[in-house]
């Protein structure tokens, strides 16, 4: 950052200036918070590719149906079957279904079918279907139409609601299935994203900060520093979704939230811990700031940078639902990067020392820790680390060996949460009676007038209750198609292959298949591709802006490397645990997922230790002592602490997830938490440690660093170390604090003594009170 910038955030009267500012962000973008489940889209059809079938035929479907209607089954079932007393009550119950707000009726849009009635059916044999009652009598349907496009989405729960207790018959069981009832479901598990789950990650990080800094005051600041960055993040989301079109589901609020939680702790905890060690080498707290920027902002913007990079590179993906995903995760990234470089250090300069109480950082003392137990570690890895890496490789390639146990595919609706659900008892009940859902028909869009040569094709081919919706009177003959199996299913995958193979041979229908099921199998299709595409993509982003960074080849190479395999390991963990857990697989989306946020946040911590091993290894050489083996111990040991805390903050909060009741939130958040952990206690911490130790100084190939021991100069003198005596009890592999040199001054000489040496420094009487 530069010393402009750094001054306006850490000034004396500045900071309040930047105090005020996020006060006023804080007042205009908090009302639009509450309006961001306004702009969700629960229509999986918002998330196509432009180029599916099922996209065009729903732009043809356009002509004769509203977009907006959702179409609701009510399922009944009794034991032993429905009585006529039963069917009564259903006939009855019919006209005051229709006198709901928002269910379409014949009177509200004359195109659209009356709702149909169901006759008791007297006189013939148990076991023969009569129309919406299963063959053994025990099941019966009643469809209706709702539409809720101008209503507030929780409407529709509250039409759920009403229909339950308006259905209500004794000795039957009553369930909302179909478009309607699973939408309305849906909205409901994803109800604790708003709040539960912000809570829980609140929770999760305050705890963590208390461990972690063993105040009681001090995880205030940081916390409300994260929550501002939220607030912001989710209100220029919201403006980007209403001006901008910028669409945005659960998945993408979920994820939001939890990771400027992570993220923005990270960053957080990387900035204080180097505030601590400045406050103990300058007495006054504003320079001490500006000290702490300039050595820690240049890492978290590079990490900050590449996670946003990577994010960015979703936007080339064909789901909608994954292409929004980069812009809203990159919103939330930067949203936190500019509050915890400004608005953090503007808290923490206002606060003074005391908000580190019970242990305040002392002027004249060392807040940086060099020694425990990450010296200690690094000690061990120094004896033989070609052994070290080699072996840790090893086992993280042995952890690979469970992604034989992934099973990537499309989750049914049985599959897609961890309870049950009212509209998934009632798919259930409807396919144990082989009766299909009337709502999820196939729908065959085709041009007008040739509704009867596409039935006459399909009950040629076997499909005998394909019924032609449209009289061909209408701008496009639309035909419904029965099905039998839960539209997310493979078996109607099959299907919708198969009705789509003999409508195309139709000629002059010009015929297209959509529907539940045809929606689906387009959204695999279309995963499946951007997986393919994305995610080499992703990787070649990321691995340049690192060559940039770290000026060499090699040490990013071997950074991605490293990255990969963790990948690869904690998916192949994850596998194990899912199976274990009886998930019955994985969605599409979830290696894509999984593997972008891994690459992006696992490169984060190699980022901060990296950072640090060639400022230390430029310092040594720059006063021609150490080297990048000495530089990667050293880094080790000052960032371990720090780097591990942010790590488990990060996968604390993905690890959130697992409280919805959603299997593909649960899967993401347990596989990406996983991950963060292998990569900040072993990855970064061993691995890359080890790697460093064994290459030397080849590792920074083909940049000046690589070059022996060649004096370079120190393109910050402030931060160049001047090596003390060991003392004779301290190990050679642990390091005593390097004093900084004063950077080179500009001007009149300063004053010196007799003897040539700069006059003595007095410490103040209480510098705990800065």
């Amino acid at each position: 950052m530069s010393e402009r910038i750094v001054s306006a955030i850490t000034g004396p009267v500045t900071k309040w200036v930047v105090l005020g500012f996020w006060l006023v962000m804080l007042v205009l973008m908090g009302p639009l918070t509450g309006k961001l489940g306004d702009v969700e889209s629960h229509d999986n059809s918002d998330w196509l590719p432009a180029n599916a079938e099922s996209t065009q035929a729903i732009d043809e479907l356009a002509k004769v149906q509203d977009p907006d209607d959702l179409t609701t089954t009510i399922v009944y079932h009794r034991e032993g079957g429905l009585t006529k007393s039963d069917y009564t009550a259903i006939v009855l119950q019919i006209p005051e279904i229709a006198s709901l707000d928002g269910v379409v009726t014949q009177e509200s849009k004359p195109d659209q079918p009356v709702m149909p009635a169901i006759a008791y059916p007297t006189g013939e044999k148990k076991g023969q279907k009569h129309g919406l009652v299963s063959a053994d009598g025990e099941v019966a349907t009643v469809s209706l139409v709702v539409n809720y496009a101008d209503e507030d989405p929780t409407a529709l729960l509250e039409l759920r609601d009403d229909l339950v207790e308006m259905t209500k018959i004794d000795g039957v069981d009553v369930y909302i299935g179909g478009a309607g009832g699973s939408t309305a479901d849906q909205m409901e598990a994803g109800a604790g994203i708003g709040g539960a789950l912000l809570y829980a990650a609140a929770g999760v990080v305050i705890v963590i900060l208390l461990i972690t800094y063993r105040s009681p005051v001090l995880w205030f600041l940081p916390l409300v520093s994260v929550l501002v960055a939220l607030v912001v993040s989710m209100g220029v989301v919201y403006l980007c979704a209403m001006y901008a079109g910028l669409t945005l589901n659960q998945m993408n609020r979920a994820i939001l939230d939890v990771l400027v939680f992570g993220a923005g702790t990270d960053y957080a905890l990387l900035l204080i811990a180097r505030y601590r060690e400045e406050l103990g080498r300058h007495e006054d707290r504003h320079k001490a700031m500006a000290a702490a920027l300039r050595g820690s902002a240049p890492a978290i913007i590079a990490s900050a940078g590449t996670v946003t990079v990577g994010m960015l590179g979703l936007m080339v993906a064909t789901m909608g639902s994954t292409a929004s995903l980069g812009p809203v995760c990159a919103i939330g990234i930067v949203a936190g990067l500019v509050v915890m470089l400004t608005l953090l250090p503007a808290l923490l300069v206002i606060t003074g020392r005391w908000v580190f109480w019970p242990v305040k950082p002392a002027y004249g003392t060392s807040g940086e820790k060099t020694g425990g137990i990450w010296a200690r570690l690094g000690g061990w890895i120094r004896k033989r680390p070609r052994a070290v890496w080699i072996g840790t490789a090893a086992v993280l390639l042995a952890c690979c060996g469970g992604l034989s146990m992934l099973n990537i595919t499309t989750l049914d609706s049985s599959e897609t949460y961890t309870k049950d659900f009212p509209s998934l008892i009632g798919d259930r009940v409807l396919e144990e009676h082989d009766l299909g859902d009337p709502s999820n028909p196939i729908q065959v869009v085709s041009a007008p007038g040739t509704e009867k040569d596409v039935v006459k094709a399909l009950t040629k081919a076997g499909y005998e209750g394909a019924t032609p919706v449209t009289d061909g009177t209408h701008e496009v003959a639309l035909t419904a198609v029965p099905l039998a199996t839960d539209p997310m299913s493979k078996a109607s995958f099959d299907t919708v292959e198969d009705v789509r193979s003999v409508v195309h041979s139709v000629d002059g229908a010009d015929a297209l298949a959509t529907g539940t099921a045809a929606i689906q199998l387009d959204m695999a299709s279309a995963t499946d591709r951007d997986t393919k595409v994305v995610m080499p993509l992703v990787l070649g982003l990321v691995l340049i802006i690192l060559m940039i960074l770290l000026r060499s080849v090699l040490s990013p190479l071997l950074l991605m490397a490293t990255v990969v395999l963790s990948f690869g390991a904690a998916l192949g963990l994850s596998a194990i645990i899912f199976d274990a857990m009886g998930f019955a697989g994985q969605g599409r989306e979830f290696p894509l997922f999984v593997f972008v946020f891994l690459v992006a946040l696992g490169i984060d911590y190699n980022i901060f230790l990296m950072h640090r091993v060639r400022e230390e290894a430029i310092a040594g050489k720059a006063s021609e002592h150490g080297d990048t083996r000495r530089a990667s111990l050293v880094a080790l040991s000052a960032t371990g602490g720090v780097i591990t805390s942010a790590g488990i903050v990060l996968a604390a909060t993905f690890a959130v997830l697992t409280t919805l009741p959603h299997v593909s939130f649960i899967e993401i958040g347990l596989a990406i938490a996983l991950g963060v952990l292998l990569d900040t206690l072993v990855v970064r911490s061993i691995l890359v440690t080890a790697i460093n130790l064994d290459l030397g100084d080849v590792i920074w190939w083909p940049s000046r660093l690589a070059r022996g021991r060649t004096k370079i100069r120190s393109p910050h003198p402030a931060v160049v170390r001047r090596p003390m005596t060991r003392p004779h009890h301290q190990p050679h592999h642990q390091f005593d604090h390097q004093l900084r040199q004063p950077p080179p001054m500009r001007g009149p000489r300063p004053p010196r003594d007799l003897r040539g040496h700069p006059p003595q420094q007095h410490r103040p009487r209480n510098p705990g009170q800065y």
